[in-house]
């Protein structure tokens, strides 16, 4: 049996305030159904509760039982809670007989407590088994893909979603070290990377890069984030916002883009005698990018690559128009 009880860490939800203004729960919106994409430790899910009407309704995911565990200890009649990515946001709403939503908020990256804890092998600080899933019930560990994934899988995976320039020199070293023993612990995995890295960041652990790209493979985090992406579009009703917090540069690129797309529509050729009124118009509008303030970096480390991105559907071609 898995075991769902939640140690006590520190947790301080970056950009707490910030993202749940942005969803602009006032007024009749106070009533709307929203989102939060990763309950974590309930810190947005708990603000966007308060802010919500009687009859306004939270849907909140969440691939990690420990946090599933915290949900369950929400009372309140408004929240639901999702054992499952919120890439699966499409399918969840339509089997609950909901079209279209108000604001979703997507918080992306891992927790304090999930960093925090060794057991879960997401960090090298601390020694511990080398798991790295988000969803301890399902999937295999950055463990067990270590010991049998090709080196060159393991170079290619830690070069892209890891940045890494050495990330020939470390896959050899893991296949190396795995002809002789299994990398089976979070330490062991740090060693050896420290080992085949020979210029090192200043202020970064050698180890940082790598253990971001095999989360990351593990987890599926990117794979996730488009899909959620899309579905999130999708489910928007005309005047709904989305927003979305990155803590590194692949997350944020892929959020930047997306939003991109539909704030810069294709136009055709000038020269063809469309009317204004026909041209493609944006189906998004964006609304704010936003940074930590000095002062919840200074309180918080871990907020300081943080970047939220904020953008609201417009009606162009919207299949919730007769909302």
């Amino acid at each position: 049996m898995t075991n769902t009880a939640v140690p006590e860490f520190q947790h301080r939800t970056v950009l707490l305030d910030e993202a749940v203004d942005a969803l602009a729960i006032a007024g009749a919106r106070a009533d709307g159904i929203y989102i939060d994409g990763t309950f974590g430790r309930g810190g947005h899910s708990r603000l966007l509760l308060s802010r919500l009407g009687p009859n306004g309704r939270l849907i909140a995911f969440d691939k990690d039982p420990q946090a599933i565990a915290t949900a369950q200890g929400v009372a309140d009649a408004r929240f639901t809670i999702v054992h499952d990515s919120f890439a699966t946001m499409a399918a969840a709403l339509a089997e609950r007989g909901i079209a279209h939503v108000d604001g979703v908020l997507l918080d992306l990256g891992i927790s304090s407590p999930q960093v925090d804890d060794a057991a879960r092998g997401f960090s090298f600080r601390n020694d511990g088994p080398l798991d790295m899933r988000m969803d301890t019930t399902r999937g295999i560990s950055a463990a067990q893909w270590l010991a049998t994934e090709s080196e060159q899988t393991l170079e290619k995976v830690i070069r892209e979603y890891g940045e890494e320039r050495f990330a020939f020199q470390i896959a050899k070293a893991i296949v190396a070290r795995r002809a002789v023993e299994p990398i089976s612990s979070t330490r062991q995995l740090a060693g050896i990377v420290a080992g085949a890295v020979k210029t090192r960041e200043k202020g970064k652990d050698p180890a940082t890069r790598t253990f971001q790209a095999i989360r990351i493979f593990v987890n599926q985090e990117l794979e996730d984030l488009e899909a959620g992406l899309r579905q999130a579009y999708d489910a928007l009703a005309i005047g709904g916002i989305m927003a979305v917090i990155s803590f590194h540069s692949l997350e944020d690129r892929i959020v930047k883009r997306f939003f991109a797309d539909k704030v810069n529509v294709a136009q055709p050729d000038r020269r063809l005698p469309i009317r204004a009124v026909d041209l493609p118009q944006p189906e998004m509008k964006l609304l704010a990018k936003i940074k930590p303030s000095d002062a919840e970096v200074d309180a918080n480390p871990r907020a300081r690559s943080a970047v939220m991105r904020v953008a609201q559907r417009l009606a162009t071609n919207h299949p919730g128009a007769a909302r």
